[in-house]
């Protein structure tokens, strides 16, 4: 993708003020659409990425832009993690300077596994904001190697030195060949039909970013047309699924533990989850576990015997229910990201984002295009997580329908559980039949490997409690195991 000389740019004439009026009026044309917009400026250090942006925003509405800068030594889990956090708002511009696609530009022996991971995981990013009416719009500066080394020594002359240059910008100028090559490379496995990328001949800042502003402008009403017209290239329109697993109305709910027998095991279980989640730890693996099931079942009875011997400093519950008015404003993975730990942690979600595919898909709070690439994107991020080293396991607690009525009914007439029960928990049940068939094709088309579903028969609760304890153990001696 990189070329030794570039063709003129046919926005060279142009004045740079009067584009970036023009984009500013389609910027407005996209905030009353809720149509979000992402630009990243990447290219070579000291290549003059400041000011690109610069004039990208010299007209923009600052109330609806905004400039990441990310520190270009952090680690993150997962890799994307602080990426997704950054996402544009719909009706927003968000503008990164330097991207996720700065490890990969600037590690020349990256390869293999670890490469394809990030690849995987960037391509997902894009293609599920994209999918989510995003525009998503890519520049990268390309400079020749003595135009850098000018720049470089140029900088180094000023007051800001250590502001503007740094060992990479060294690094990249010593030797130049090789990182051109492997930018080569990296541009041309990234340059993904939703989210191409734009090569700017860096050698003249202000035609690099008149271009800019001129592919901006086309970008944006491209979008536009996408979003009005309804166009969402590469997304099924149809549904092929075909139900062949009644796992729910198949699952034998006869298992049962007699109380003494619970009592005897618990204590022993405890300790025992709480010494491996504690090696897990140790061992940098972060653990995050999701419970979901028919309501009522009793899956934060399970979480909370899972943890008592828990410290509560290792782990986190997260309580998820309807979307709030920001997080409405945004992809609905965004507060999922939002929710990993940064470091080795056990994050334990009751209830999660397979709300798109179950009260989301059933209620209509999201379209059947929108819950149907749903599960794909869900499995994406997993297995980003996955490859980074995080130990996944999904519990989905079941019960029959005349055991959940039993339920809503003792809580009902218990002055200290009523809390536990909703109109909404009645009217869903009026709709048991339809979730019974949602949650079917969930656990079908979301069992992977990496991230397994465990459905737990729930209709005694001891026995479903141990059930669980005793998976997470197996799972975790096995994790253990093949880390040694």
């Amino acid at each position: 993708m990189l070329q030794d000389t570039y063709p003129k740019s046919p926005y060279r004439n142009f004045k740079i003020s009067d584009l970036a009026t023009r984009l500013a009026r389609l910027q407005r044309v996209c905030q009353s659409m809720d149509i979000p917009v992402l630009i990243i400026v990447d290219g070579w250090e000291s290549s003059g990425r400041g000011t690109v942006i610069n004039n990208l925003c010299r007209a923009l509405d600052p109330k609806h832009f905004n400039v990441s800068v990310f520190d270009r030594d952090r680690k993150d889990f997962p890799y994307m993690g602080r990426f997704w956090r950054r996402i544009p708002a719909y009706g927003d511009v968000r503008i990164f300077n330097r991207s996720y696609y700065f490890d990969l530009i600037n590690n020349l022996n990256m390869d293999g596994e670890v490469l394809e991971g990030k690849l995987n995981a960037i391509r997902a990013y894009e293609e599920a904001l994209y999918a989510d009416r995003a525009i998503v719009l890519k520049f990268f500066i390309d400079i020749p190697q003595e135009e850098q080394k000018d720049r470089i020594e140029k900088y180094m002359d000023t007051a800001y030195q250590s502001f503007y240059v740094d060992l990479y910008d060294y690094d990249q100028n010593e030797n130049y060949k090789a990182y051109r090559e492997h930018i080569d490379k990296v541009l041309d496995l990234t340059n993904f039909p939703q989210a191409p990328w734009h090569i700017l001949d860096g050698s003249k800042i202000k035609d690099a970013s008149r271009e800019a502003l001129g592919l901006a402008l086309e970008a944006l009403q491209k979008g536009i047309e996408r979003v009005s017209t309804s166009r969402e290239d590469g997304v099924r329109h149809h549904r092929d699924y075909k139900e062949k697993d009644y796992l729910l109305q198949n699952m034998d709910m006869s298992p049962t533990l007699d109380q003494d027998s619970y009592k005897e095991r618990l204590e022993e279980l405890q300790t025992k989850s709480n010494e491996l989640m504690l090696r897990l730890r140790k061992a940098g693996t972060p653990i995050i576990l999701v419970f979901e099931g028919v309501d009522a079942a009793g899956k934060d009875g399970a979480i909370k015997r899972l943890i008592k011997e828990m410290d509560p400093r290792a782990y986190t519950i997260h309580p998820i229910s309807a979307p709030d008015e920001t997080e409405k404003k945004h992809h609905y993975l965004w507060r999922f990201y939002k929710r990993f730990h940064r470091k080795p942690h056990l994050d334990i979600f009751s209830r999660s984002w397979y709300g798109r595919v179950m009260v989301e898909r059933i209620e209509g709070f999201a379209t059947e295009n929108e819950w149907e690439r749903a599960y794909d994107e869900m499995l994406r991020m997993e297995k980003e997580l996955a490859d980074e080293g995080a130990m996944i396991m999904k519990f989905f607690v079941t019960i029959d329908k005349e055991t959940q009525l039993d339920r809503f009914q003792a809580r009902e007439n218990d002055e200290d559980k009523q809390f536990k029960i909703t109109e909404e928990d009645w009217r869903n049940r009026g709709r048991w039949d339809d979730y019974i068939e949602a949650m079917n094709e969930m656990l079908v088309r979301t069992n992977a490997g990496y991230a397994p579903w465990i459905v737990v028969p729930g209709n005694d609760k001891y026995y479903a409690r141990v059930f669980v304890m005793e998976a997470f153990i197996e799972r975790a001696e096995k994790i253990l195991a093949r880390e040694k």
